[in-house]
């Protein structure tokens, strides 16, 4: 996936509504209404002006303000680019269990891409439920443009990195930022002259993990190196790992997650140089399997079930009607010091 889109990604704008509707077919909202829930008979040619303003207009029957109305909020929708990559699967069985726990139910819709029909596809299948509320998984680029996308009448809550959002919407938050320049700090305390960055694909810029790599390096005062870009899987990972392996000044790696540093320490392996006595790598996320690994790895641990906990707890408490919630709720990922990271020229008997 490359880094910068030419595609622009949908962009929000007022959700059209009954009236609109109404006005454009020339007929009255209750007749907009009859035609929609088919809960009366409407002539055939009315019904085809409802049907044509409806569609010009891009309008969808938002069922789960219906739902709000009549006090059914039994479900949430949860809008995600992908399930069975880890960060996503954690988070959203983390927004499951808090949704049990408060006798709700979730539906789960995939955006397959960030282009508009796929993004205008969940959301009709979304909103097409009586739902009363949906997190979106901001992880990726089809995960961004249905934030961008989904309409504001409909409570929202964003999960994904950061620590913060230029607009009003209410997300729950990694600081990859922070955990980013704590991986960097750690490789720099053990005296390695520079570190090296192995990025995984974001959502057309840097992500936090990035950005706080760059700033510990250049508060140490220390010139940044070219940064490399893999994919998610280990095989992207020794792929890149090859190159830098027959690098003979690199002694610290910084990936952008575990797969790529499963990755880049076979490679490393292959071509002769020990871990950590030669090179320490550090991950990102702490997968189950890296403390398994030999060396254990030394990673950055993400709390994805806390993650959609809290982001479910953020939309609970704006369908309760109560105070408003925060505008963020920010969790910063803790370093794991284990085996893949050491001193430089250390001397380990294994």
């Amino acid at each position: 996936m490359s880094e910068s889109p030419n595609k622009q990604t949908p962009t929000h704008q007022k959700p059209p509504v009954l009236g609109d509707v109404a006005k454009a077919a020339g007929v009255s909202v209750p007749t907009v209404s009859r035609v929609l829930t088919s809960s009366k008979y409407v002539a055939p040619s009315l019904r085809t002006r409802v049907l044509k303003a409806v569609n010009d207009l891009g309008y969808r029957p938002n069922v789960a303000a219906r739902a709000t109305r009549s006090g059914k909020r039994s479900m949430v929708a949860v809008l995600t680019g992908a399930t069975s990559n880890y960060g996503y699967a954690q988070t959203i069985e983390g927004i499951e269990r808090a949704a049990r726990q408060a006798g709700m139910s979730v539906i789960i819709a995939v955006v397959e891409s960030d282009a508009e029909e796929a993004v205008n596809a969940a959301i009709d299948l979304v909103l097409s439920q009586p739902v009363a509320g949906v997190v979106i998984l901001e992880f990726d680029r089809p995960g961004l443009a249905a934030v961008q996308a989904f309409p504001r009448s409909i409570p929202m809550v964003v999960a994904g990195g950061g620590t913060g959002r230029s607009t009003r919407t209410t997300s729950a938050l990694l600081d990859e930022h922070g955990a980013g320049k704590d991986a960097t700090d750690h490789l720099l305390s053990l005296g390695h002259r520079t570190v090296h960055h192995i990025a995984v694909p974001t959502m057309g810029k840097q992500s936090g993990r990035t950005e706080g790599w760059k700033a510990a390096l250049t508060a140490a005062g220390i010139p940044v190196p070219r940064i490399l870009h893999a994919t998610w899987e280990p095989s992207s990972g020794y792929s890149v790992g090859r190159k830098l392996a027959a690098q003979s000044d690199v002694t610290a790696v910084f990936c952008g997650n575990d797969d790529v540093a499963i990755g880049v320490i076979k490679a490393f392996v292959e071509s002769g140089r020990r871990i950590p006595e030669d090179v320490s790598v550090v991950g990102f996320d702490d997968q189950p399997h890296v403390a398994m690994w030999r060396p254990a790895l030394t990673t950055i641990r993400q709390d994805f079930q806390d993650l959609g906990s809290r982001a479910f707890g953020l939309l609970e408490t704006a369908l309760d009607g109560g105070p408003k919630p925060p505008t963020a709720s920010t969790v910063k990922p803790k370093l794991i010091i284990r085996g893949s990271t050491a001193a430089v020229g250390s001397i380990f008997s294994h």
